[in-house]
């Protein structure tokens, strides 16, 4: 798995908002799932918050 470093994961997160988009990202480590959303309604919002925290929905299968 060619994973960056943590620190480019975040600047490009910072760079993101700049744009204003907010990142969401699952909670598990080592997961690399992120959402950008921008200008979506809250609804949208929630329903994709849930997704990425919940590992179980978007987790590799095997």
């Amino acid at each position: 798995m060619n994973r960056r470093a943590p620190f480019a994961d975040r600047m490009n997160d910072a760079l993101a908002l700049l744009a204003g988009k907010h990142t969401l990202r699952c909670p598990v480590i080592g997961c690399g799932l992120r959402i950008r959303i921008r200008a979506v309604t809250p609804d949208e919002a929630a329903r994709l918050t849930a997704l990425a925290n919940d590992h179980t929905r978007h987790e590799p299968k095997r």
